[in-house]
């Protein structure tokens, strides 16, 4: 008997935490590119990922645009290279960055990449 109240009070703690992280609610952003005119638009922090997507949109102002990158509770960012771009994600900006500009660099052969926008849901 004393095994299982142990068992479930050391479980008492991980739904705490289990409710504490599904109160909380998730952020979307996402990032808009027009590579031809380098144009680009992001958005953050909305309770909808659609919404995200037509600010994005709406921030980027070339009819051409398209939605390059979705993000939810973190960093989103884009880099762009020689022939392609590269996105990435994570719990920062500067991890976001990076992943972009690795994706990049391996979509262009090694090359060299820019970053170019990057948001945050926080």
């Amino acid at each position: 008997m004393r095994f299982w109240a142990v068992l479930l009070l050391g479980l008492v703690p991980l739904a705490a935490d289990a409710a504490k992280r599904s109160a909380t609610p998730n952020r979307f952003g996402a990032i808009a590119y027009h590579r031809a005119t380098q144009t680009w638009g992001v958005s953050h922090d909305f309770a909808r990922a659609r919404d995200a997507y037509v600010e994005a949109l709406k921030q980027c102002g070339d009819a051409k645009c398209e939605v390059v990158h979705k993000f939810k509770n973190g960093c989103g960012a884009l880099a762009d290279g020689k022939k392609a771009i590269g996105v990435g994600s994570g719990a920062t900006r500067a991890e976001a960055e990076t992943r972009a500009l690795r994706r990049c660099s391996g979509q262009n052969g090694g090359g060299e990449c820019t970053a170019i926008a990057w948001a945050c849901t926080r």
